[in-house]
C-alpha cells in the first residue's frame, strides 16, 4: 500500500470517504467523487462522501467503469484504497446490465449471460407474482404489463436492469430550433447542452430514450429539455413543479422552437389545456378531495399517444407519480434535476422507472466558460435576543420556526452587508411577510410580494435592471418569479424548513453572468443554536454538493445596533421581542 499524506482523500473499510477541504486540489477532486458518490456531512475541514450500490450503479449507467473508480481514489487517497473496497466497487458496477430487459413480440424477456443470476430470479419469492417463465438458462419471459414493477423489485433484491426492450414512437409531432430567439437574439445549445441531451438520446438506440440529467442551477435545463423534444419529434407531457414553472417552460418553448401557440397547453389548476405539447403540475397531477378519493388528474398520462415525458426537478417527483410511471415504461421519460438526492430515499424508484443517470456537469466547468457567476455562500449565524429565546424555549415546534425565522437582530446583519455591498444589486428574501416589509421600512427599500398588482412590481423590476434602485425585498415570489431582475447579492432573512428546491431557485437570482468580474455572494442569516440552524443543515448540503464554496460566519450585533432596533421595533409594539 503507497502511503502519500499529501493527497487528500482518506477511503475508510465502510465505503465512507473523507475529502480535506483546504486541500489545493479539492474542488478537482470534488468533482471526480461526486461522479460515484454522494455527499452526506460537511464539517468545516471535511467532507464526508458515501459510495453506495445506486451511486454507484449511475456511475456505471452514465459510463465509468471500475478502473475508473479504482485509479481515481488510488490516485488520490492517503493511506491507499482497501481491497475489500476494491472488490466491492467491481461487484457492484459489474451488477448493473447484468439482467437486461429486450422484447419479443407482446412479451418481454429478462435476459443474463450468468446463469447462476438467472437462477436467482426463479428462486426468489417476490418476483413469482409477475408470472415470470424460464425459456432457457440464461432467459425467462413475462408480461409487458409488469415492466415497471419488476424493474422496482429487481433493484431492491440488488439487480439494477438495463432496460433495452423499447419504446413506442406516439404521436407525431415535428418540433424544430430555431436559429435566433423572439427577442433577435441568435439562439444555439451550448456544447454541455449537447452533450447531455446526446446522452439522453444516444443517437435513437435501445440504450437511449429515459433517465435523468444533473446539470448545476443555472445550467439550461428547460433548454435540454426543449432540445431532447427537437430529437424526437413526439407528443410530450412536461411536469413541473408550479403554475409559474409551467408558464417558463411555454414561453422558452415558443421562444425557441417553431411550436405555435395552438400546439402548448397548460394544465394546471386554473387551464385544462390538453394539447400535443402539455405542460401541467405535479400538484394537479395528486390533488384529490381527500385521501381515500381517486387522483382524478392521472388519466393525463393517456388523454394522448405521448412520446416523451419530461420529469422536471425530478428529485421532488411525487410518490403517486411513481405509480404511474411504473405503468408506461414503454414511453420514453426524461428527468432533469441538480441533485438526485430525494428527501424521501426513493433515489431507487427514480433510477429504475425514470431511468439512471446519463449525464452529470461538473459546475466548475460551467464556472470556468463563464456561463455562470462565481458564487460564495455564506451562512451568518446570529443569536436570538433574550426576550425572543424566552419566547423561543417555550413555543411549540412550528411556532419556534418562525420565531427563529424572524428573529430582529437579523436586521442589524443585512445592515452591515448593505453597507459591504453598497453599488451592488442586491436582493433581500424572505418567507414572512410581515417580517419583509419591516425590513422594507428598515432599508427604505421597495417590498414586492404576490399580491402586489403586476404593473406595479414590473414598474420596480425596471428602476432595478436600469439601475435606479439597487436593492429589493422579495417574498416568496422570487422562488420560481420568471420575470425578476438578475442581482450579484442575494440575502436570505427566512426560508421553507430546508428546502433544496428553494435553495436552488434562490441562488438561481444570482447565477447569471456578470460583466466584468463575474462573482456574486448568497448569504443567509440564521439564529444560532435553533431550529433555523438545523434545517440550514440541509440547505449547506445541497449547496457543497452543487459544489460552491459555503462559509459559516458567527456573529453578535454590536450593543448599539440592538439599541437602535430596540427604537425601530417599539413602535410597533415588538420591543418585548428585544428587552
Amino acid at each position: 500500500m503507497q502511503i502519500d499524506s499529501k493527497r487528500p482523500l482518506i477511503v475508510q473499510s465502510d465505503f465512507t470517504i473523507l475529502l480535506e477541504v483546504r486541500h489545493p486540489q479539492f474542488d478537482a477532486v470534488r468533482a471526480g467523487l461526486a461522479r460515484f458518490a454522494d455527499l452526506v456531512k460537511t464539517p468545516e475541514h471535511i467532507h464526508t462522501y458515501r459510495m453506495s450500490a445506486l451511486s454507484l450503479w449511475n456511475a456505471a449507467a452514465a459510463g465509468m467503469t471500475t478502473q475508473e473508480i479504482t485509479t481515481f481514489l488510488e490516485d488520490n487517497a492517503k493511506f491507499g484504497v482497501p481491497h475489500t473496497i476494491k472488490h466491492d466497487i467491481r461487484r457492484f458496477v459489474e451488477r448493473y446490465g447484468l439482467i437486461r430487459i429486450e422484447s419479443l413480440g407482446e412479451d418481454l424477456l429478462l435476459i443474463s449471460d450468468d446463469v447462476e443470476a438467472i437462477k436467482e430470479m426463479v428462486s426468489f419469492k417476490s418476483l413469482r407474482s409477475y408470472g415470470l417463465c424460464q425459456v432457457d438458462n440464461k432467459t425467462l419471459r413475462f408480461s409487458a404489463t409488469y415492466r415497471g414493477a419488476l424493474k422496482q423489485e429487481l433493484i431492491k433484491l440488488g439487480y439494477p436492469v438495463e432496460d433495452l426492450a423499447g419504446y413506442s414512437r406516439g404521436e407525431e409531432l415535428p418540433i424544430r430550433l430555431k436559429p435566433e430567439s423572439m427577442a433577435g437574439k441568435e439562439f444555439q445549445l451550448r456544447d454541455y447542452q449537447s452533450s447531455a441531451v446526446d446522452s439522453f438520446y444516444r443517437e435513437g438506440s435501445l440504450q437511449g430514450g429515459s433517465g435523468v440529467l444533473v446539470l448545476p442551477c443555472g445550467a439550461g435545463k428547460t433548454i435540454i429539455g426543449i432540445a431532447a423534444m427537437g430529437k424526437l419529434n413526439c407528443a410530450t407531457l412536461i411536469l413541473t413543479t408550479n403554475s409559474t414553472s409551467v408558464r417558463q417552460w411555454k414561453h422558452e418553448i415558443l421562444d425557441k422552437t417553431d411550436a405555435t401557440e395552438e400546439m402548448v397547453g397548460e394544465y394546471t389548476g386554473k387551464m385544462k389545456d390538453v394539447r400535443p405539447i402539455t405542460i401541467a403540475t405535479y400538484q394537479i397531477l395528486t390533488y384529490r378531495k381527500s385521501k381515500d378519493d381517486l387522483f382524478k388528474h392521472m388519466d393525463l398520462f393517456n388523454k394522448r399517444d405521448w412520446g416523451l415525458i419530461v420529469y422536471d426537478e425530478v428529485h421532488l417527483l411525487p410518490a403517486p407519480v411513481f405509480r404511474v410511471t411504473a405503468d408506461i415504461q414503454a414511453t420514453r421519460r426524461l428527468g432533469l434535476t441538480a441533485t438526485l438526492v430525494r428527501e424521501d430515499g426513493r433515489e431507487e424508484d427514480v433510477f429504475s422507472l425514470v431511468g439512471p443517470k446519463r449525464y452529470d456537469m461538473p459546475w466548475k466547468e460551467l464556472e470556468g466558460k463563464g456561463w455562470i457567476a462565481s458564487v460564495t455562500c455564506t451562512e451568518i449565524r446570529v443569536p436570538l435576543p433574550d426576550g425572543a429565546r424566552d419566547q423561543y424555549m417555550t413555543a411549540e415546534s412550528r411556532a419556534q420556526m418562525r420565531i427563529a425565522s424572524e428573529n430582529p437582530a437579523k436586521f442589524a446583519i443585512v445592515d452591515e452587508l448593505l453597507e459591504r455591498h453598497k453599488g451592488d444589486q442586491v436582493i433581500i428574501i424572505g418567507q414572512y411577510i410581515d417580517q419583509l416589509k419591516d425590513i422594507s421600512s428598515f432599508t427604505g427599500a421597495p417590498l414586492i410580494y404576490g399580491q402586489m398588482p403586476h404593473e406595479e412590481r414590473e414598474k420596480w423590476y425596471c428602476k432595478f435592471r436600469s439601475g435606479e434602485l439597487s436593492v429589493i425585498v422579495v417574498s416568496k415570489v422570487a422562488n420560481f418569479a420568471v420575470d425578476l431582475p438578475d442581482a450579484s447579492v442575494a440575502i436570505q432573512l427566512s426560508g421553507s424548513f430546508g428546502s433544496r428546491q428553494e435553495e436552488a431557485q434562490r441562488l438561481g437570482r444570482i447565477l447569471r453572468p456578470k460583466e466584468g468580474v463575474n462573482k456574486a455572494s448568497f448569504y443567509s442569516i440564521v439564529s444560532s443554536d435553533t431550529k433555523e440552524q438545523d434545517f440550514a443543515l440541509n440547505r449547506q448540503l445541497f449547496l457543497i454538493e452543487q459544489g460552491y464554496t459555503y462559509r459559516i460566519e458567527e456573529r453578535v450585533p454590536e450593543a448599539d445596533s440592538v439599541n437602535q432596533l430596540k427604537a425601530v421595533y417599539s413602535a410597533d409594539g415588538q420591543e418585548a421581542a428585544l428587552s
